[in-house]
C-alpha cells in the first residue's frame, strides 16, 4: 500500500530541513546584516540593493540552495487559489525557520522581530528575479574603475620616454594602409562562437535587441554545424574586455545598452559556466 503523505505533512519535513541545517541558510555571518537592513533601511529600492550586495556575499551553495527554496515558495504563492496561501502566509510561517537556526535559542527580542523577518523573505519572493542577477548598478562601478585604472596606467606610460618613442613607431605603422575600425558601422557587433560551425557574425543592434535573441539566430545558423556536444550544452553570450574583465550577460539585457557602455568589448558566445 503507498505512504501518503499529506500537504501539512510535506510542510513540515520541508521546514524541518531548512530549521535543522547545520549552519543556517543565510550563514550566521550576515544573518543579523539581513535584518538590519531592514531596521535601519525605509525605501524598499534601497533595501533591494542591500539584498542584492548580500546575496551576491553568500557562498554558492548557500545561494543556489536559497534560489531554489525561493523558486518553490514562488510556486506555492501563484497557486492561492487552491491552497490558500498568499505572500503574506507563506512569509510569516517560512521566515522563522530561516532566521531562528538549529542551536540558538530564540529570545523574546527575536520573537518580536517575526514582522521584520517577514518582510525581508517577501522580498526574497517578489523580487527574486533579479536578487539573483548581478546589480546594474554594481556593473556600472566596476566599468569607471576599470576605465580609471585604464586611464591611469595610461597617464604612467607616457612618463616613459623610451615607450614614447615606441608608441609613435606603432603609430607609423598602424597609418599603413589597412581596414580601420570604423569600417565596423556603429550600433553593429561581431559576435564569436568559436565551439560553432559558424564562428563569427557581424549583427547590427537595434533598441529591441537581446542577448537572447543573438544566441537564437546563432543556433538556427549553427543547429545543423554544430556538434552534438556543443548543442548539449546551454550556451550563454560574453562581454570581454573593454572596461570590464569577464561578464555573462543576461539573457534579456538590452545588447544596444550593454554595447554603449562598453562600446569596446568582444562578444564571444561560450558554454554557461555550471
Amino acid at each position: 500500500m503507498p505512504l501518503l503523505l499529506r500537504n501539512n505533512d510535506a510542510a513540515g519535513l520541508l521546514k524541518m530541513f531548512i530549521r535543522e541545517l547545520p549552519s543556517p541558510l543565510f550563514t550566521v555571518e550576515y544573518l543579523p546584516a539581513f535584518i538590519t537592513l531592514v531596521e535601519k533601511i525605509s525605501k524598499i529600492k534601497l533595501q533591494l540593493q542591500a539584498l542584492h550586495l548580500l546575496i551576491m556575499l553568500l557562498p554558492e551553495a548557500n545561494r543556489d540552495t536559497a534560489k531554489a527554496f525561493l523558486q518553490f515558495l514562488k510556486k506555492v504563492v501563484a497557486n492561492e487559489g487552491k491552497n490558500k496561501m498568499n505572500l503574506w502566509n507563506v512569509s510569516m510561517i517560512v521566515a522563522p525557520n530561516l532566521f531562528i537556526y538549529k542551536g540558538k535559542r530564540a529570545n523574546q527580542q527575536e520573537m518580536q522581530a517575526a514582522a521584520t523577518t517577514a518582510h525581508i523573505v517577501r522580498l526574497l519572493i517578489r523580487y527574486q528575479d533579479i536578487l539573483w542577477t548581478v546589480p546594474s548598478f554594481l556593473i556600472s562601478q566596476v566599468r569607471k574603475m576599470n576605465e580609471a585604472a585604464m586611464n591611469n596606467s595610461k597617464r604612467q606610460l607616457m612618463f616613459d620616454k623610451g615607450v614614447r618613442k615606441l608608441l609613435r613607431r606603432k603609430t607609423m605603422e598602424r597609418e599603413r594602409p589597412e581596414r580601420p575600425e570604423s569600417d565596423i558601422p556603429e550600433g553593429v557587433i561581431r559576435v564569436y562562437a568559436p565551439l560553432h560551425s559558424k564562428v563569427s557574425m557581424a549583427i547590427q543592434l537595434n533598441s529591441q535587441t537581446k542577448a537572447k535573441d543573438i544566441l537564437a539566430r546563432f543556433h538556427c545558423e549553427n543547429s545543423c554545424g554544430s556538434s552534438q556536444n556543443v548543442r548539449g550544452q546551454i550556451q550563454s553570450l560574453h562581454e570581454i574586455g573593454g572596461n570590464i574583465g569577464q561578464h555573462c550577460l543576461d539573457p534579456d539585457a538590452y545588447m544596444l545598452d550593454v554595447y554603449r557602455a562598453n562600446p569596446q568589448a568582444e562578444w564571444v558566445i561560450k558554454p554557461k559556466a555550471s
